[in-house]
């Protein structure tokens, strides 16, 4: 059969001569400013690579036979000598299993961890079950208001509720600290046939950008038969050009009806629509795809740190972490903060799946198992594809060897991509990543749960229910502050200085535990030592975000897949943007003017009210923040008048340095562009890698839906 690699010239062993040995007349002339990141270290958290067969720390995991003694001839025997035996037989060798390193086991105090691990979920508990007392619960004896009397239910239940869920939420996070590992990176076999993947949308993605991510990709190094692909969904001649000038190859679904359907695994305007005609049309060519979303930028190991775990023959796909190169050069706090928001899921979440073989799938950047994904029908039909697939994966077995299919998620980060920079972006991504996560729960998880393993079941009920009950708990919260600020509808009846140091306590045992586990974060772009509060601030924010992505997805509102404006083409931010927001500020604000009219002034009740009035205020005051800095930092015009007075003044701009800059050289270092396009600097690490990939400075987020806890 003819295959592209017969068709095409093996790009491999250009791959395996480095970026540097690459035709530059095809790739053009990049270069990038020097990095104020080190990729390289970035790129290499789970350790060095070794050999599948070599020995480790971990010591055991894989077996070798002891050296036959056959294998070498045997020199003819002497008379004398007694005739040669038969060598034993040898018992095959058993195939490659992924091995992992616990992150708890290297906790130099452990003591001071386990007190930890064990009082904040106590602490919480206590709370819980000191509320719930019988002799905490309201008594009218005279009361006749039947509406009164189901109040007070009403409001006892929903405190039952949001302590569980909160208990929930510190139990989730003391099991993945306790479970979660890293795997032991591995040499990739040599000789596989390897596709890179990513995805153009007609006026959603700058050409610049679609270009540095291709360049970057023919640069991944790789040994052996290795393409890159563009998949077009609207066959521009532009892009069909670029393809052609890079050397990448170029597939597009357009004006192919069987490819372009309303619904299913074709569904039109899709990402999983256009990876899946890809898939049918090429994926026999193939053993395995590498892929990005269009604004991530791969680094040159991407393929040597990811492949060699699909030596474990069950390895279904491998997934990296998501971060924003534009963390600091965007200039707004919506992408800083978002990126520490995903700290807990990327750092701790993902890698507690590892325990279990089920990290979950993320399409923003990740390598997969062709024949695997075959197997099960291709990437499933949803607005979030990825968790959707990730979940179809772990309930199936391998056809070949009868276990179940398994991922693996590397701490090392390969990849590097844009983040939002306006709230419109933001709340458009949690709104996707939500509602996808309700999808998948009313529509694929309950059918399937019972196809889990145990310990998949738990994982997995632990991720897809932080959304839901988020969303609750702003419901619920909203419902309670009305319901006794306004009508004095009473929960329970408790001693304003004991609940208060009880609620204290436990809050900041969960804060500890947050924070303590902050030495994993795989971030090179927060500050070392930096606390993750901003991450902590940016989830609470999003409860209204999740409490109407909720009610959506129950009357069933039809959701559509959306891909997010990039670059010039990004969002602008308007007060429509804030009126999920704007809303609660009128429910909480309303509540809590109404206190002071009913007398219904509980401690507890107006602290919470409160809390929820600030988070919904809050993203319109970074807003402003963000514009006042804008201004002092903006470029001022100086009039200066040369050659007399009937000469034409000259504008110089000179642009101000920023009042409290962090690092003095960061002016120098916010991805300055070239010819309307991001420069590039191979600049060389103690690994021998580009400590700073090129990669856009334009667009504004990534594609993916990943829960974040």
């Amino acid at each position: 059969m003819t295959t592209p690699f017969s068709r095409r010239k093996d790009v491999g062993t250009a791959r395996r001569r480095g970026a540097g040995h690459l035709d530059e007349g095809a790739l053009g002339s990049l270069s990038v400013p020097e990095a104020p990141y080190d990729y390289g270290h970035f790129s290499r958290l789970a350790g060095p690579a070794h050999d599948p067969d070599e020995d480790d720390d971990l010591g055991g995991g894989v077996y070798r036979p002891e050296p036959a003694a056959h294998a070498i001839p045997a020199s003819p025997p002497t008379p004398a000598s007694p005739p040669t035996p038969a060598p034993p037989p040898v018992p095959p060798t058993a195939p490659y299993r992924v091995r992992y390193r616990s992150l708890l086991r290297r906790e130099p105090h452990r003591i001071r961890a386990a007190l930890l691990l064990t009082a904040a979920p106590v602490v919480e508990a206590v709370l819980l079950v000191w509320l719930l007392l019988p002799e905490h619960w309201p008594e009218r004896l005279d009361e006749t208001n039947p509406l009164v009397l189901l109040g007070d239910k009403v409001m006892i239940g929903i405190i039952a509720v949001v302590e569980l869920f909160r208990l929930v939420n510190v139990v989730s996070n003391t099991h993945a600290t306790l479970v979660a590992r890293d795997p032991v990176p591995v040499t990739p076999e040599p000789g596989t046939r390897v596709a890179f993947l990513t995805t153009c949308v007609p006026g959603k993605e700058p050409p610049e950008m679609v270009r540095a991510t291709l360049v970057a990709a023919r640069a991944v190094r790789h040994e052996g038969p290795y393409e890159v692909w563009l998949l077009d969904e609207g066959n521009d001649p532009a892009m069909q050009e670029l393809c052609a000038e890079l050397g990448v190859r170029h597939f597009s679904r357009a004006g192919r009806p069987h490819w372009n359907r309303p619904k299913g695994r074709f569904r039109a305007r899709s990402k999983h629509g256009n990876y899946n005609a890809w898939l049918q049309a090429h994926g026999d060519d193939y053993d395995f795809w590498v892929s990005v979303d269009t604004d991530h930028v791969p680094l040159p190991d991407f393929c040597e740190r990811m492949l060699g775990y699909f030596r474990d023959p069950d390895v279904a796909f491998v997934v990296g972490p998501q971060v924003y190169g534009n963390y600091r050069s965007s200039g707004s706090a919506v992408t800083k903060f978002s990126e520490s928001q995903q700290y807990l899921f990327h750092a701790l979440i993902q890698r507690a799946g590892n325990r279990y073989g089920a990290p979950m799938f993320v399409g923003t950047n990740n390598a997969v198992r062709i024949r695997a994904l075959q197997s099960i029908g291709g990437l499933y039909d949803s607005i979030t594809e990825d968790m959707a697939t990730g979940l179809e994966f772990h309930r199936s077995r391998n056809p070949e060897t009868g276990e179940r299919w398994k991922s693996v998620y590397t701490p090392d980060v390969l990849a590097v991509g844009e983040g939002p920079s306006s709230w419109t972006d933001f709340f458009s991504q949690q709104l996707r990543w939500s509602r996808g996560t309700y999808e998948t729960l009313l529509t694929q998880y309950w059918r399937v749960f019972w196809q889990l393993s145990p310990g998949r079941l738990l994982n997995y009920s632990l991720m897809v229910g932080f959304y839901p009950m988020a969303a609750l708990t702003w419901l619920l919260g909203g419902l309670s502050s009305v319901l006794y600020l306004g009508f004095g509808a009473s929960g329970v009846h408790v001693s304003s200085e004991l609940w208060m140091m009880l609620y204290s306590d436990a809050a900041a045992l969960q804060l500890l535990l947050y924070t303590w586990n902050r030495k994993h974060n795989v971030s090179p772009h927060e500050p070392a030592g930096s606390s993750g509060v901003a991450g902590m601030m940016m989830s609470a924010l999003c409860g209204p975000i999740y409490a109407a992505s909720l009610l959506q997805a129950l009357v069933r509102r039809r959701s559509r897949f959306e891909v997010t404006p990039k670059g010039r083409s990004a969002s602008t931010d308007r007060l429509g943007t804030f009126r999920y927001h704007l809303f609660w500020t009128l429910v909480f604000g309303g509540a809590i003017a109404a206190s002071f009219v009913t007398g219904y002034d509980h401690v507890a009740m107006r602290t919470w009210a409160g809390i929820a009035l600030a988070l919904t205020l809050l993203p319109v005051l970074i807003l402003a923040g963000d514009a006042v800095r804008r201004l002092r930092t903006r470029p001022t015009a100086t009039l200066t008048v040369t050659g007399g007075p009937a000469a034409t003044p000259k504008v110089v701009l000179e642009k101000r340095r920023p009042r409290h800059a962090r690092d003095p050289r960061a002016a120098q270092h916010d991805h300055p562009t070239q010819h309307g396009r991001p420069m590039r600097h191979d600049h060389p690490t103690q690994h021998g890698q580009p400590a700073h990939p090129a990669h856009p400075t334009q667009h504004t987020r990534a594609e993916s839906g990943t829960p974040i806890h």
